[in-house]
């Protein structure tokens, strides 16, 4: 089976097992919400 660690966190998570926070972000516009959502002054 093959999928994208999102994917994998989401099952960890259902499983409350702890999982580091992020967010998938496919276009810049994503990757910029996905980063004021975190808080952070820089993402990688």
């Amino acid at each position: 089976m093959k999928i994208h660690e999102y994917q994998a966190k989401e099952i960890l998570r259902s499983y409350n097992v702890p999982t580091p926070t992020g967010f998938p972000a496919f276009t810049v516009d994503e990757s910029v919400d996905a980063a004021e959502k975190l808080g952070c002054d820089m993402v990688v």
